[in-house]
């Protein structure tokens, strides 16, 4: 039995592959090849790993153990790269903050995922509250100058834990995705083979790195050994993503729609060599058709791609290439490879083409469940598959189309906004009575939050007051851009607000 037991842990050892082992394997061939860039700031691959390590051995130091949770509240920078690493490194798992989060939300994330220690920008530390911090900076750099030479041995295994990142949900608290290292791995040779990138290329994305999609979209150029540029956090400047473009030689790039329409309409895009970038890629959000067909007619030579997905698949689902990309404008493509996919009706039937339904998934990207949510991990997973929320229908050659979102989420300039989020934050206000959010177009951020608020009996408050209350509870992102004030909210016989009427009505 002794025998056994250990023949099938030497075949698990064997065929676990995790996320730090990636970065190692492209650091072993090729050790002075630059793998990250931010400003003036660069890694070799050689670097990458060495400092990796070190902090690795500095947080075992500290007392972080295998299955620990540990924050990271920074900004883009190498550094969270770099975190994200040593982390995972010793069988922990990384718990990503955005840090246009409220303390309030922040302060709900880290006990909800029970941090026992962050690495935080100076500028965000205090955010961390009680929960002991490394402090990027200075201290940052002594506890890798002091870091024993060699960090504790463990071994981290495909399914433990690497990355926790947060979701909101409809009852108004955000969700931990629970993501394991195979998770990851698999997410990103898919998406090596969807998008068809190459050792040569550069990567640069406008997406923030504690977004699943900034983040997994940097994995896979460290896995091939390729340069991946960060962007800088802070306000969008297409004038200098342009400049960095054409910097950094960048073959491949991501942006969300709202980006891509001002990177268009920006007079220093005729800058951008097109015969050096191969592939402009978007996602994030939906995108309006005139922002489409202004990014083809910009770059009419370049290959635009689309990746669709969400937090709980690790994160991609479907790719729609650039071989399609105007035939089938609008589509957020096909099922990825290793993604299986169905669109299926309420009682969980297939629906025919042409017809909505929701689109659920199987496959090896599927999150672990959702941390500490027992109940809310049997819902996603009734019937054995994961309900993405997702409204779809499917062309006759297989293409997907979004319609809508079952729970009501809206997606403002690529941040996903919960309507239950921004209700629980106004009607902890004394002068509203009822409240329901919808999204509304907007000409810019694709959809806006619209707070349709029943005021209490004799109370009186302003549009302003409302809005200004939710800045101070809620990310910026999240506040409502109006607010209408009525008698009474739409309901059908069980009581339920009609949200579709308040959106037919106010999306005029």
């Amino acid at each position: 039995m002794g025998s056994e037991a250990q023949t099938g842990s030497g075949l698990d050892r064997s065929r676990r592959l995790t996320v730090p082992e990636l970065v190692a394997r492209s650091a072993r061939r090729a050790p002075d090849a630059p793998a990250l860039a931010f400003e003036q700031d660069r890694r070799t691959f050689g670097e990458l790993e060495e400092r990796s390590e070190r902090l690795a051995a500095a947080l075992g130091a500290r007392g972080v153990e295998p299955g620990d949770h540990v924050a990271m509240l920074q900004y883009n920078g190498i550094e969270f790269v770099e975190a994200f690493l040593a982390i995972q490194k010793l069988g922990a798992c990384a718990v990503p903050v955005n840090f246009r989060l409220s303390r309030q939300e922040v302060d709900y994330v880290l006990a909800d995922s029970g941090a026992t220690l962050a690495i935080a920008d100076p500028e965000l530390a205090p955010r961390a509250g009680a929960v002991e911090t490394i402090v990027v900076g200075p201290d940052y750099e002594e506890a890798l100058a002091a870091a024993p030479p060699e960090r504790r041995a463990h071994e981290v295994m495909g399914e433990d834990l690497a990355f926790l990142m947060y979701t909101s949900g409809t009852t108004g608290r955000p969700k931990g995705a629970m993501l394991s290292h195979q998770n990851l791995v698999v997410n990103t040779t898919n998406w090596l083979y969807e998008v068809g990138a190459r050792p040569d290329d550069v990567w640069l994305s406008g997406l923030p790195l504690f977004h699943i999609g900034g983040l997994n979209g940097i994995l896979p150029f460290l896995h091939l050994g390729a340069l991946a540029v960060i962007e800088p956090s802070g306000g969008f400047d297409p004038a200098q993503s342009i400049a960095r473009l054409a910097r950094h030689d960048v073959s491949m790039c991501f942006f969300v729609p709202t980006q891509w329409q001002d990177i268009c309409a920006h007079p220093a895009v005729a800058t951008v060599d097109r015969e050096r970038l191969r592939k402009a890629m978007w996602g994030a959000s939906q995108a309006p058709l005139p922002t489409l067909e202004l990014l083809a007619a910009t770059f009419p030579s370049v290959e635009i791609v689309n990746a669709f997905g969400q937090t709980e698949m690790s994160s991609n689902t479907c790719f729609l290439r650039g071989e399609d990309a105007i035939r089938k404008m609008g589509s957020v493509g096909r099922p990825a490879l290793g993604v299986e996919a169905r669109i299926v009706d309420e009682s969980g039937e297939d629906v025919p083409p042409g017809e909505v339904g929701e689109i659920v998934y199987r496959g090896p990207t599927v999150m672990q469940g959702y941390h500490g949510k027992p109940e809310a991990t049997a819902e996603a997973f009734a019937g054995g598959w994961f309900h993405s929320g997702d409204l779809v229908r499917e062309d006759e050659e297989g293409f997907i189309y979004v319609v809508d979102r079952m729970k009501d989420m809206l997606i403002s300039g690529g941040e996903n906004v919960y309507p239950a989020e921004v209700e629980r934050a106004l009607i902890e206000h004394p002068a509203v009575a009822e409240v329901a959010v919808v999204g509304v177009p907007h000409p810019r951020w694709v959809e806006t939050p619209l707070a349709v608020v029943v005021p209490a009996a004799g109370a009186e408050v302003s549009e302003e007051e409302l809005i200004e209350h939710c800045r101070e509870r809620l990310a910026g992102y999240k506040k409502p851009s109006a607010v209408v004030f009525v008698d009474i909210l739409p309901r059908n016989a069980a009581g339920k607000v009609l949200k579709r009427e308040l959106r037919d009505l106010y999306s005029g």
